[in-house]
């Protein structure tokens, strides 16, 4: 059982020497309420080679205050993060495992860094009593536990805002701490700073990030590869959250990975990314069974909401609900099935190895300005291919599926701009929005020709329990309408996607 809570806080600089600054004046607090110096003791645990650390997570075992217990922490942006709390075990509870496994895979996690901190806390109270912020000061003792035996000591502040507090109030505490002469802390978090003090001097962390501007056609792909590969990874928690919008943007980034090494074939191996490419296929179609259910009631709530109660014959409602539920039953327990699967950990296992022996082609040496562009237009060519024939066919079943392949066709170069534009820039930019426009026009028209599929399958269960099916026939006509609509928006929409211009701008 776990539960879990948005931290925001801010850390300072300070030293046993150091004396808060009159916390009274801050504006709103009304009283400091002293609570006196508790013990905590942390182990933090991660892989060998520092992969949670590497990523800014934190996983400890702490004992000692009112939160004794399991804690797992997710960077949300700076100062933020999210905590996720499991009970005081011997044992890493499986449900933190799991949020870990995309990072882990099958490593060991090792206790690397013990930390001993002497809290003193101090809570800030408004004109009601409620708490505003705790305040505390930390005098803390660090001990490798891996890669040597070293320690080291400090002293630092720690501002955390109460639940449902305002940022904002952060901002004027932090106003007074500088004021009386307090900084900023350098470190990221209390493990960070163990970690980087404690290391052998030849392992201490370099100053900046380290990583080489892109200078070739392999750089600048390779670096977006890195990017979807590392947004994958990312969200695969997130995905076993169940926050909002995380299904989605996972496939998203499956997508565009798939789309790039497909596109870019000229640079990467196609002996290697073919197999990787299937798996991820694979995994977009496992993501899309929940997502595309949830899109397609979200769909038709809105649709009947939109109508007058005239033209609402019938149990529609319950009919909607029953279908949806029928349809989405299981398909979060088989989402979470996938990520804890075999195959899914063998694609994350290739896809280290992908990152760390790219499969790059002689091309991949060349200049970007001469090879991107020349995989973008192919991109185009079969783009523009499949728009012609779509807008050739009288309306229908054919147009449907040809439009549907159009489609893919559009996202396909979409994403092939957009992975060109840190060497290309505006015209590779420019040329992806114009692409997107296409894909939109084309998206939304599958999407009514799903949605009819469904409405037929709806008016139907409703006929044979004896219920009026009026309501779906109408919203079918809503549909087919739309996707009318549609074809008719197509042609101009593409005539900008495909002005020359835009095509000899990436070519420059």
């Amino acid at each position: 059982m776990t539960d879990s809570k948005r931290e925001i806080e801010r850390k300072y600089e300070a030293t046993v020497d150091t004396r808060l600054p009159d916390l009274n004046r801050v504006s709103g607090v009304a009283a400091v309420e002293h609570r006196g110096v508790m013990e905590l003791d942390a182990v933090y645990y991660d892989t060998e080679d520092h992969r949670l650390a590497a990523d800014s997570l934190t996983l400890r075992r702490r004992t000692g205050g009112a939160d004794a217990g399991w804690h797992l922490k997710f960077p949300v942006a700076s100062g933020i993060r999210d905590e996720i709390r499991a009970p005081l075990s011997d044992t890493l509870p499986d449900s933190l495992a799991g949020l870990l496994r995309s990072r882990v895979r099958e490593a060991e996690l090792v206790p690397v860094v013990r930390l001993l901190s002497a809290r003193d806390v101090h809570h800030l109270l408004d004109a009601d009593g409620a708490l505003l912020a705790e305040l505390s000061v930390d005098e803390v003792l660090a001990e490798r536990l891996t890669g040597g035996s070293a320690t080291a000591a400090w002293t630092e502040i720690e501002v955390e805002l109460a639940d449902d507090g305002d940022p904002a109030f952060l901002d004027a505490v932090e106003r007074r701490l500088r004021k009386g002469g307090v900084r900023p802390s350098k470190a990221a978090s209390k493990l960070a700073r163990a970690l980087d003090e404690t290391a052998p001097e030849e392992k201490r962390r370099p100053k900046g990030d380290g990583t080489p501007r892109p200078r070739t056609a392999g750089d600048h792909i390779m670096a977006y590869v890195r990017e979807q590969i590392t947004a994958i990874i990312a969200l695969d928690p997130a995905v076993r959250r169940d926050l909002p919008d995380s299904v989605h943007q996972m496939r998203v980034a499956t997508r565009r990975l798939r789309s790039a090494i497909r596109t870019y074939r000229k640079i990467l191996d196609r002996a290697v990314t073919g197999p990787i490419g299937g798996e991820l296929k694979w995994l977009a179609a496992e993501l899309g069974v929940d997502r595309d259910q949830e899109v397609l009631d979200a769909r038709f709530r809105t649709r009947i909401a939109d109508l007058s109660r005239t033209l609402v014959l019938g149990p529609v409602h319950s009919r909607l609900r029953v279908w949806s539920t029928a349809r989405s039953s299981g398909s979060r327990q088989r989402t979470i099935g996938v990520l804890d699967g075999e195959r899914y950990l063998a694609l994350l296992v290739s896809l280290d190895t992908f990152l760390a022996d790219p499969p790059l082609l002689p091309a991949a040496a060349r200049s970007p300005q001469d090879a991107l562009p020349r995989a973008v237009l192919k991109d185009y060519a079969r783009l523009a291919t499949r728009i012609g024939h779509a807008m050739d066919l009288p309306a229908g079943r054919d147009r449907d599926l040809a439009m549907h392949d159009a489609r893919k066709a559009a996202k396909r170069a979409r994403y092939a701009g957009e992975a060109a534009v840190p060497a290309l820039g505006r015209p590779a930019k420019k040329f992806a929005k114009r692409m997107k426009g296409v894909q939109s026009v084309l998206g939304d028209h599958q999407d009514s020709v799903v949605a009819r599929g469904a409405l037929r399958v709806l008016a139907a269960q409703a006929h044979a329990a004896g219920e009026s099916a009026f309501t779906w026939g109408l919203l079918y006509g809503q549909e087919e309408a739309d996707a009318a609509a549609r074809e008719r928006e197509l042609p101009e929409v593409w005539e900008r996607a495909s002005r020359p211009k835009l095509r000899a701008a990436l070519t420059g």
